[in-house]
């Protein structure tokens, strides 16, 4: 069966797969590696001045612009698509930087979503004399913690805040609509096939809290886990959120008993799939599709 949806460029496609095996490599390797207390730095001090900045995920950078900061920047990832970065040299991906070409740049500051594929080249950069912050992302008060994090270190923190406060105030506003409507059973889908979904811990679930969701993998043993088949089916999700943007093995898994008769649904944009400023608009968008009859107060 030919797919109804948009075309999307291959380059955003590989993004998303990148993001998955990145959330899946962390989930595995996750016991072997000690649990980050909010934001660290690694190397020397950061100048007073930060004039080069080097992020190494899309979320980094959307921070660094939201601040009004975009002038900093001097490299990326190979995944970041921002029209205001798409000159930029870059520098890698999220578990395969490249020392050389960090380095090369002569940054002031690395931002770095830290993971255990990216531990070893990371914490090079820092030994030869390359100013890291690193900010994981696994949750939103992580999200909140970074923004304000960065707005530090660029001197922006009145522009941190403000967009600290338009997330919260995104999220009260979510919260307070779904506490008088139905809690429908949901499955988010990172991807088909193999099916990877988001699970207890995960950023995905809990947004869908937020939205006013059950999470229908809330027990799968962990954050990103490949969810057997046959447990999609006996729990019969109200709706299955596909953000896959890949619909390899989509319409075998939709004709399954169980899950042919839930409402499925595509995310608009990537908001919800980037931890970054874009968080309050992506949470606002899981709400309206999960709860498409009920208006949300502006």
């Amino acid at each position: 069966m030919m797919s109804l949806r948009p075309s999307i460029p291959r380059s955003r496609g590989i993004a998303l797969v990148a993001t998955v095996l990145c959330l899946l490599a962390s989930t595995a390797l996750a016991a072997s590696v000690p649990t980050s207390k909010g934001p660290q730095t690694l190397g020397p001090r950061a100048p007073a001045k930060v004039r080069r900045v080097v992020t190494l995920a899309p979320s980094l950078t959307e921070m660094v612009l939201t601040l009004g900061a975009g002038n900093t920047l001097v490299g990326v990832s190979r995944f970041d698509m921002a029209k205001e970065v798409e000159k930029l040299p870059r520098v890698g991906g999220f578990v395969d930087p490249s020392i050389e070409a960090v380095v090369a740049l002569k940054p002031d500051l690395l931002l770095v979503q830290p993971g255990p594929g990216n531990q070893r080249p990371v914490e090079k950069m820092a030994e030869l004399g390359v100013p890291v912050l690193l900010l994981p992302l696994h949750s939103v008060a992580d999200v909140l913690s970074a923004m304000r994090a960065v707005g530090k270190a660029l001197g922006r923190e009145k522009e941190a805040e403000a967009a600290v406060s338009r997330i919260e105030a995104s999220r009260t506003r979510v919260r307070e609509a779904a506490k008088k409507l139905p809690t429908p059973r949901v499955l988010f889908v990172y991807g088909f096939e193999p099916l990877v979904v988001a699970g207890p811990g995960s950023f995905a679930d809990e947004l869908l809290r937020d939205a006013g969701g059950i999470n229908v993998a809330a027990d799968a043993g962990s954050a990103y886990p490949v969810y057997p088949l046959e447990r999609a089916v006996t729990a019969r999700p109200d709706v299955v959120v596909d953000s896959a943007d890949v619909d390899v093995g989509k319409e075998k898994l939709r004709a399954l008993p169980g899950l042919s008769q839930a409402r499925w649904v595509e995310l608009p944009s990537q908001a919800l799939l980037q931890p970054g400023p874009s968080l309050g608009q992506g949470l606002e968008e899981l709400f309206r599709l999960l709860h498409p009859e009920a208006a949300l107060k502006p």
